[in-house]
């Protein structure tokens, strides 16, 4: 190829080049090379070409060659350094600094501005790459090279302020060159600014001399450059700031420095640096406490201030704020960071004086965390004064070896040193080496005079060393005093110099105020501030302890200054402040959470604000944290009384009486608890109890006396005890007594009442003795009240009573005298002045209204007064009296019992009222009487019946059982009061409580036995004898009723019926003969009539009985006579006779009165008429119309089951709201399988209220077998077993004992025993079964149901066998059926015999016949069962695959006729099995067994069948999401099979 063909070549590279064709270009070069292997331009268009290509190595070897060849020609440098800057490959930046220094080198004697371009990018990449110093030459090239080309000065101050830039961020590693360079650079940039003055030139000079302050070594330059600042920008701080902060770093307080920091406070107030310099100059003028506050403050704005750190931790230490400057000394340190050359200086300063603060608090921790900063200090081993202090600090920790041999060790090497000497002082002192400390100290004092601490600690030295030293004034005192002289912020020496002029010259003020001083300098000096507030205390300055007490507080962090709550919560206590007691007190506590004390005080003050809950924990606390506070165990007890939690009380008495027999506060105490539940027991009339609590109480009150005869309050309470009492019946006081009480030897004596209250008498007197109280004279005025009281109840001489009387008169005399404000002396007056053996009504009516006067608020007194005016019969001012006490307080007994007693005398109808409401509010003999009288009365009166009143009073009111509850604690409480005896029978015989009346009665009748009104005792008895035949007791009624004159119309009558009870029928016609002859009115001989004809009936005489219920009839005619012949009518099933006899009835009975009867019979009418739905709706228009008659419900509840046993859900209802209005009728109840409410409760529950009733122990057994047969379907295991032949034999006796009639005890009685051999067979004891059949036929040989089940359990075993049975016994099977053919089930068993043998048709017949008897009887529960087991049948054949068309219709047609009857899910779910059956794929499948799975309320056990199927249908399906659900739903309610199948399922899918 020729020269030619060469530039050809290239020419054309070039123009693929240029056209980016760089393959193309390639090519060209390479030809080029094969011709001219060095040609220079071929290899940089290969460089350029490669690099385009993504080939940079190949592109960096073709321009190497390149530069090889001509390494003065630019392309090839060019290249490369656009290839190197182009590459993310690392370590090529140094390769291209090199080029850049080859290209400037080429540019520099060419163009120029390429030259600048190249400099540029060799500085950017140098500053990459952090090569400062070679940052600063190369731009300082690029500078001198514009200043050659006459370059603009403001182009100049731009590259200037360019190289600033690039140096200034790294000034911490910068060597001093660069350091040069960069301050070269700021002076220039600071001189060559055009605008001076101005902000860019201002920010420029505050840029250059932050940039000076951060070099140690240039503080000249730094003067200056603040200097010359100033001297431009007067007006602005920053320069004199800096200045300051370099004049407080180094340490220089020249004249210069004080009047840098004056001119800086003058042009800002708030600049730190300038409150920093104020406070160092405070320090040095020893104004410490200045010295702080200004140098806080200033740090405040300036906190990376090390020195000024260190000024303040100095500052601190003067003032003995140790703490405060250990923190000061870490701030220093922090802001030091790592020091260097004067930095390290401050570092040591600072950690000594930490070390030293840390030896100051006198701690372990403290001293530990000493030595660890002193190591850290540079050459502290060579110096004497830093190995002092470290000698202390291992004194402080404990190691007093290694602070013995560091004090010899100074003492040899430094004997000069005041320190050494010192510190073998401090040695000597911490041993109690008190001689050689003297010396010591004394030596050390030699060396350093104007130490505080030395002479301190000698003073302590002289305290501690003997009686002798302490006394001596020369000695502790005199450097006590030099010690605070020359430190006067020293505060433990002022507390030292309070205790010698407290302890040792007895100058309480001088010491006080040392104390207080003391206090001042050290506020955490808990000892000081107690002295100084417990001498103020005593100088009686409350005043200055307060105050004291006030400024701690208010300072006082959460949890601190324990002492100062605690005092003066105190104080608040004594001063009787209880609410700012607690707050001080509560603070207290939280301080010190351990201190029994503080929660025994607190406790106290919580008693005293009346939070006696909030008391209650405090003194437990108390005594948790110190079981020995017997005190505080006390309180507790204390409160716990107040409280009313009296068991309590006593239990934490008698705790502390196991440690202490003989603490007198307990066994008063215990005392005090026995007396107040005593009272309680006797305002509940609780009698018996009360009496053994006054005993109890009456022991430790004497045990207390024993121990503290001289103690009156404990007389008082003797008497109080032995005066409660007097509401107590005579005969019942029987109290034992400790004979030291009654001043014998005996160990108890028993006392009664009179004695009892005569000794209460005495117990006063002797309390009187003790004390002359008015209040006792009082108690002891009552006491002789009260005994004469009793004497006048048990008829005693009346010379002794006036006696008696005259005393009480005269003793609340004497308490009125000596206090006549008293408004209880005065009334307590009026009531002996009114009492009727006095009668001085004048001097009552007095004492009342003084009473009043001396107590506006006195419902007493207004009561008494109504009582007075009551009894002498002005009424009007009685009701006014008794009215005001009322508006004083509407819950006091006394005046609603006034007011009633008004409304009787005066005939109001709200007397009723009156009186029922004094029983609501509390017991009280006049009201409980009063209201029972009038509740007899009302009921007495027949004719009321319907009038609003006695519908309020009576039957709204609940006054029955009201007065017979509160009349039966008044005869407890008065035995001896006939007319309440007979009222409380009259009461019992209404609420059907006949033993109860009986008794009462009985006491009635032999309280008046011996009375001369023979009137009254003849009615008694016949109320005895009444109540005695209600019971059954016929022969003890009879012969009471013949005990008395009968000529009564009543008592004829009454026997007449005992001797029918007794079966003494001629004596009973005869006696109603006689009753028949003095019978005055028409409807009582028509009663009697009826009686005579339910004799007659008795003796088989039927004719005769109707002739003489039609006889009643014909006159006059009774809705008993009508009710008797009616019921002949049912008993002999004479439908006709019961249908005329009904009508007749309808027609005179109305409204509600015997609503339940007259139901009752109407149903009963309908039942033989065979209008079965008649009964039941009958019955349920009976409740409309009553709906709060609970007989109703109950008998609702009864009758569903047998005539509407599709509505089992309603009579469940009925049973349920039957038990809720009356118990007494929860028998009735009938409720369906609950978990909550199952017949299973229910019926126990009956038993419980109802355990005579033979019905209600027969409806148990129904309810064991009902829930068996659940756990069996449940496949759970039986609870109830084996009760079978219990329930009959006890329904067997409950029948013997009742008076039922023979036809329901026998039919019952069959039940039960068929009923038992079910149960028996159900649960395979099928010998104990046919054994109870046999022995059933034994008895009754024609008994077709015992003869069905015999056969059905032979059957059974048959059956079991799993043998054909011979066609004979399955004739005999059949024989057996036929002689009960009515019997639904007994064709139903027939069926499933007849299946079992494979003999279906003959089963579908069978089911047929007993679906259609059930169709027959009506029985809807026939009819279900019969066309579910038909269902069961036909599904059974077609589940195993049966080709008839017959038997799927069955099932289609007995499941649609049962689902007419109800929505039964069992036959849902036989329909759904048979589509399943028919298509288990299918749709329909998959819907009809969702809705029997998903149907809320379907039982469980038809659920689970459907979901075992429709599980299947889905994994046929591979409904996956399906499948999830219906698994959610099975493990919801607990599905074991479908979970179960579920996993096999899906393993094998």
């Amino acid at each position: 190829m020729s020269n030619k063909e060469v530039k050809a070549a290239l020419k054309s590279a070039r123009e693929a080049i240029r056209n980016k064709e760089y393959k193309e270009a390639l090519k060209h070069c390479k030809a080029v090379l094969k011709q001219e292997k060095n040609n220079y331009n071929a290899w940089v268009f290969i460089g350029l070409a490669a690099a385009e290509l993504g080939q940079p190595d190949q592109a960096k070897g073709a321009y190497k060659k390149a530069i090889e060849l001509e390494p003065n020609q630019l392309l090839a440098w060019q290249g490369l350094a656009n290839l190197y800057e182009k590459s993310s490959q690392t370590g090529v930046k140094g390769d291209l600094a090199d080029v850049y220094q080859k290209l400037l080198e080429l540019y520099e004697r060419g163009d120029k501005q390429k030259w600048c371009d190249v400099c540029n990018k060799l500085v950017e990449l140098y500053h990459q790459e952090k090569k400062y110093l070679e940052v600063a030459e190369t731009w300082q090239k690029l500078i001198q090279v514009k200043q050659e080309e006459g370059a603009e000065k403001a182009e100049l101050h731009q590259l200037w302020k360019k190289m600033i830039q690039l140096l200034k961020d790294s000034t911490e590693n910068q060597d001093n060159k660069t350091e040069q360079s960069l301050l070269t650079a700021f002076e220039n940039a600071v001189n060559s600014a055009d605008a001076v003055p101005g902000e860019d030139h201002q920010n420029l000079y505050k840029d250059f001399i932050r940039c000076l302050s951060k070099f140690p070594h240039e503080t000249t330059r730094l003067e200056e450059a603040c200097n010359d600042m100033i001297a431009l920008y007067p007006t602005v701080s920053y320069p004199l700031e800096v200045l300051c902060l370099h004049f407080v770093q180094s340490g220089t307080f020249s004249e210069e420095a004080l009047h840098c920091f004056s001119r800086l406070l003058e042009m800002d107030a708030s600049s730190g640096p300038a409150i920093i310099g104020f406070g160092i100059k405070c320090l040095q003028e020893k104004k410490y406490k200045e010295a702080i506050k200004s140098l806080t403050e200033g740090l405040q704005k300036t906190s990376q201030c090390p020195a000024a750190w260190r000024y303040l931790a100095e500052a601190q230490m003067k003032i003995h704020k140790q703490r405060n400057a250990v923190l000061s000394c870490n701030q220093a340190l922090e802001a030091l960071g790592t020091p260097e050359g004067p930095s390290l200086q401050w570092k040591n300063l600072i950690l000594q004086l930490k070390a030293e603060a840390l030896i100051k608090i006198a701690d372990a921790d403290a001293a530990e965390e000493a030595i660890k900063a002193l190591e850290q200090i540079v050459n502290a081993s060579s110096d004497p004064v830093v190995l002092a202090i470290k000698g202390r600090a291992y004194l402080n920790k404990g190691l007093v070896d290694q602070a013995s041999k560091i004090s010899q060790e100074l003492l040899l090497s430094h004997p000069d040193l005041a320190e050494s000497h010192a510190l073998e002082g401090f040695i000597h002192y911490s041993q109690k080496n008190y001689e050689q400390a003297e010396r010591s100290f004394l030596n050390a004092i030699e060396r350093k005079a104007e130490a505080a601490e030395y002479h301190q600690y000698l003073g302590l030295t002289y305290w501690f060393m003997s009686d002798e030293t302490k006394k001596d004034k020369g000695k502790a005192l005199t450097q006590f005093l030099k010690a605070a002289k020359l430190d006067n912020y020293l505060g433990s020496v002022f507390y030292y110099l309070g205790n010698y002029y407290r302890d040792i010259a007895g100058d309480k003020s001088r010491a006080r105020g040392c104390y207080k001083k003391a206090f001042e300098l050290d506020g955490t000096d808990e000892e000081s501030g107690t002295a100084a507030v417990d001498l103020s205390v005593e100088l009686g300055d409350m005043d200055t302890a307060l105050s004291i007490l006030n400024e701690v507080t208010e300072k006082a962090r959460t949890g601190t200054a324990k002492w100062a709550w605690l005092h003066r919560g105190l104080y608040y206590l004594r001063t009787d402040r209880p609410s700012q007691a607690v707050a001080d007190l509560q603070a207290a506590v939280r301080a010190d959470p351990k201190d029994s004390n503080c929660w025994e005080v607190l406790g106290e003050a919580y008693l005293s604000r009346g939070s006696y809950s909030t008391a209650l924990k405090s003194f437990r606390k108390a005594s948790e944290l110190n079981p020995e506070l017997v005190y505080s165990i006390y309180r507790a007890a204390a409160v716990e009384q107040i409280l009313g939690k009296y068991e309590n009380a006593i239990a934490t008495y008698e705790q502390i009486l196991k440690k202490t027999e003989d603490y007198v506060p307990a066994l008063k105490g215990l005392g005090e608890c026995y007396l107040l539940l005593a009272r309680s027991a006797l305002d509940n009339y609780f009698d018996k109890k009360a009496m053994d609590y006054i005993e109890q109480a009456l022991e430790f009150f004497t045990r207390a006396t024993k121990h503290r005869p001289d103690v009156s309050c404990l007389w008082k309470l003797l008497g109080d005890t032995c005066t409660s009492v007097h509401v107590i019946s005579s005969a019942k006081v029987n109290i034992q007594v400790l004979g030291s009480l009654l001043g014998k030897n005996v160990g108890k004596q028993t006392l009664k009442k009179s004695e009892l209250l005569s000794l209460g008498g005495r117990c006063y007197s002797k309390a009187l003795k003790l004390m002359h109280l008015p209040s006792i004279w009082c108690d002891l005025g009552i006491n002789y009240y009260r005994q004469a009281e009793h004497l006048t109840a048990v008829g005693t001489d009346m010379n002794e009573i006036s006696e008696l009387l005259e005393k009480s008169l005269q003793c609340l005399k004497k308490a009125v005298r000596l206090h006549s404000k008293n408004h209880l002396y005065w009334n307590a007056l009026g009531v002996v002045a009114s009492c009727s053996a006095i009668g001085n009504y004048a001097l009552a009516q007095h004492s009342f209204i003084k009473s009043v006067q001396a107590e506006q608020i006195n419902v007493v007194a207004w009561t008494n007064l109504g009582a007075l005016y009551l009894a002498t019969g002005n009424i009007e001012q009685a009701h006014e009296a008794f009215k005001v006490a009322q508006s004083l307080d509407p819950t006091y007994l006394l005046c609603w019992i006034g007011q009633a007693l008004v409304a009787e005398t005066i005939g109001s109808y709200d007397t009723m009222d009156l009186f029922r409401h004094t029983t609501e509010l509390s017991m009280h003999n006049e009201g409980v009487k009063g209201y029972a009288h009038w509740v007899c009365s009302t009921l007495q009166d027949k004719s009321n019946r319907n009038t609003e009143l006695y519908l309020y009073n009576i039957v709204q009111m609940n006054a029955i059982p009201g007065a017979q509850v509160v009349l039966s604690k008044y005869t407890e409480r008065n035995p001896d009061d006939a007319s309440a005896f007979t009222m409380l029978g009259y009461l019992n015989e209404y609420l059907h409580l006949k033993r109860q009346a009986a008794d009462a009665y009985e006491r009635a009748a032999s309280l008046l036995k011996n009375s001369e009104d023979t009137e009254k005792y003849n009615n008694a008895m016949q109320n005895y004898a009444r109540s005695l035949c209600a019971l059954g007791q016929c022969d003890k009624a009879i012969e009471v009723y013949t005990s008395t004159p009968l000529t009564e119309f009543e008592g004829i009558v009454g026997l007449a019926l005992a001797y029918f009870k007794k079966g003494l029928l001629q004596e009973s016609i005869k006696a109603y003969e006689k009753a028949l002859s003095v019978a005055e009115s028409e409807q009582d001989k028509a009663h009697i009539l009826t009686a005579l004809a339910i004799i007659e009936y008795k003796q088989n005489k039927v004719d005769a009985a109707k002739t003489l219920l039609f006889k009643c009839s014909l006159k006059e005619p009774s809705t008993e006579s009508l009710k008797a012949l009616c019921t002949l009518g049912l008993v002999k099933q004479d439908a006709t006779l019961a249908t005329a006899a009904l009508k007749e009835l309808l027609k005179h009975e109305k409204g509600n009165d015997g609503i339940y009867e007259r139901c009752l019979i109407v149903s009963a009418v309908y039942a033989l008429q065979g209008r079965t739905v008649g009964v039941q709706r009958e019955v349920s228009r009976a409740v409309h119309s009553n709906p709060g008659n609970p007989a109703l419900w109950s008998l609702l509840s009864r009758v569903v089951p047998l005539y509407a046993s599709q509505k089992t859900k309603g009579g469940a209802a009925a049973g349920n709201i039957a038990r809720a209005l009356d118990v007494n009728h929860g028998k009735g109840c009938h409720a369906l399988e609950d978990e909550k409410n199952n017949p299973l409760k229910n019926i126990q529950k009956a038993i419980h209220l109802c355990p005579d009733n033979p019905a209600a122990w027969a409806v148990l057994m129904a309810a064991c077998h009902a829930e068996n047969t659940v756990v069996c379907l449940n496949n759970t295991q039986p609870k109830r077993t084996d009760l079978e032949m219990t329930l009959v034999s006890t329904v067997s006796a409950k029948t013997g004992e009742s008076n039922l009639p023979h036809s329901y005890i026998q039919t019952l009685e069959d039940w039960c025993l068929c009923q038992a051999i079910t149960s028996l067979e159900e649960t395979g004891k099928l010998s104990e079964a046919e054994a109870l059949c046999t022995k059933g036929l034994k008895s009754c040989p024609d008994h077709p149901a015992l003869f069905l089940l015999l056969r059905q359990v032979q059957c059974k075993q048959l059956l079991q066998s799993h043998k054909k049975l011979p066609d004979s016994i399955l004739e005999e099977l059949r024989k057996s059926v036929m002689t009960s053919s009515a019997s639904v089930a007994a064709w139903q068993w027939l069926a499933k015999v007849y299946q079992s043998q494979g003999m279906m048709v003959g089963a579908e017949m069978c089911y047929r016949k007993s679906l259609q008897l059930a169709s027959q009887q009506g029985s809807w529960n026939g009819k279900l069962s019969s066309l579910l087991r038909l269902a069961m049948l036909a599904l059974e054949i077609c589940m195993a695959k049966v080709s008839n068309d017959h038997w799927p219709s069955l099932v289609q047609e007995a499941t649609a006729e049962a689902l007419k009857l109800s929505s039964c899910p069992l036959a849902a779910l036989l329909q759904a099995l048979l589509q399943y059956n028919r298509k288990m794929r299918a749709r329909e499948t998959r819907r009809l067994l969702e809705r029997v799975v998903y149907q809320p309320g379907n039982p469980e056990t038809v659920v689970s069948v459907a979901r075992w199927y429709l599980l299947r249908h889905l994994y046929a399906k591979d409904d996956y999401e399906l499948i999830d659900v219906l698994i959610e739903n099975a493990k919801a309610n607990g599905d074991v099979r479908a979970l179960e199948l579920n996993e096999k399922l899906s393993s094998s899918a």
